[in-house]
């Protein structure tokens, strides 16, 4: 396996800017899920990296060996693309190992890749079938055995479960982890579904117009989002968002008034003065813990899903800020009534006018 590192990288197509200033370093045998909308560059970033684009700008090296200008043969790298590309005349045994044919592998050394890919991924029984006989994730598992059998440096990802309905993305999903875990293996993994991004990375990239916004573990970009777009895009349903006034500004710590209440706050030195405008957020989920050191929301009740075991309930403030809380699933909220929700303060956000975060880390 390989490290892989970028520096500096941008991508243009004429005068529209694709990628800019792109430095990223992905550790051997890391995990690392690029996210974004769409549009944000991701998939291109993976383009570049595998070969299928020219960079405009910028180094790109796997292990030690700058790839800019080598082929997409000559990186050491294994592709898995959105649809599963398989050949339909070919069955599974003949599609895990055509990649293997053409690069003139010796036919008993194919032969012990093919199967012992397909013993990890648990396709044995099926090495005689066709594509049109296999399931959507069975197609994806053959996808994913071809790339294992080139005993490629890096594993790339472009979007693999997007074709694939709920119940068969997750149960793929695990398996693209359970296959890192064996492996150790280095992988990149494009996704816009954040959840994907959250269960299977050990290192998130966020990107956004171009640009990386934030890179760390799961729980850092969670807990401590860096701005307004990391935070409203990690998480599920989105963190809520209120505006807030500060009032106080002393030794490290801020009093500031959002939706009809006060909350005192860690903040940076550098972080907040009297007067500036913020905005507050808070995830649905962090609503109802309530405690000790808590604020209440109260609001009246837009809709409420029902999901068995939470409810979501929607609610606009006083102050017009609409919020949705996690509340039990049992809830007796009902649309047109109130609802008050207690929020722990150490749950609560605050980013500036430049909508950039103004606590200290929290992970």
């Amino acid at each position: 396996m390989a490290d892989v590192s970028l520096h500096g990288v941008a991508k243009s197509f004429g005068a529209t800017e694709i990628l800019r200033d792109i430095n990223l370093s992905v550790d051997d045998g890391e995990f690392v899920v690029f996210v974004g909308p769409s549009g944000c560059g991701k998939s291109t970033l993976l383009r570049i990296i595998a070969g299928l684009e020219t960079v405009s700008g910028g180094e790109i090296r796997i292990g030690s060996q700058r790839v800019n200008e080598l082929p997409p043969a000559d990186r050491k790298i294994a592709m898995v693309f959105q649809s599963y590309a398989l050949y339909p005349h070919m069955n599974v045994y003949k599609n895990m190992a055509f990649g293997l044919k053409f690069a003139k592998t010796d036919k008993a050394e194919a032969d012990r890749r093919v199967r012992q890919a397909a013993e990890i991924l648990k396709l044995t029984p099926l090495l005689d079938r066709k594509p049109r006989e296999l399931s959507g994730g069975q197609r994806q598992r053959v996808a994913i055995g071809r790339a294992i059998v080139r005993n490629p440096s890096v594993f790339l990802f472009d979007e693999p479960l997007s074709n694939l309905d709920a119940a068969l993305r997750v149960n793929t999903r695990l398996e693209i982890a359970k296959l890192h875990r064996d492996l150790g293996a280095t992988m990149i993994y494009v996704t816009h579904d954040q959840v994907e991004a959250m269960t299977l990375a050990s290192k998130i990239v966020v990107l956004n117009q171009g640009r990386i916004e934030q890179v760390g573990a799961p729980l850092e970009l969670y807990r401590s989002p860096r701005n307004l777009f990391v935070a409203g895009f990690i998480g599920s349903p989105r963190m809520n968002f209120i505006k807030g006034q500060v009032l106080r500004v002393s030794e490290g710590q801020a009093i500031i008034a959002f939706a009809g209440t006060e909350a005192t706050l860690d903040v940076r030195p550098d972080g907040v003065k009297p007067g500036d405008h913020v905005t507050v957020g808070i995830r649905p989920e962090h609503m109802e813990v309530g405690g000790a050191d808590s604020t209440s929301l109260r609001g009246t009740i837009d809709a409420v899903e029902q999901l068995g075991e939470s409810s979501y309930v929607y609610m606009r403030l006083a102050s017009g800020d609409d919020v949705i809380v996690r509340a039990p699933g049992e809830t007796e909220a009902s649309p047109g009534g109130t609802y008050t929700a207690h929020v722990p303060t150490r749950a609560l956000h605050v980013f500036d006018a430049a909508g950039l975060s103004v606590l200290p880390e929290r992970f």
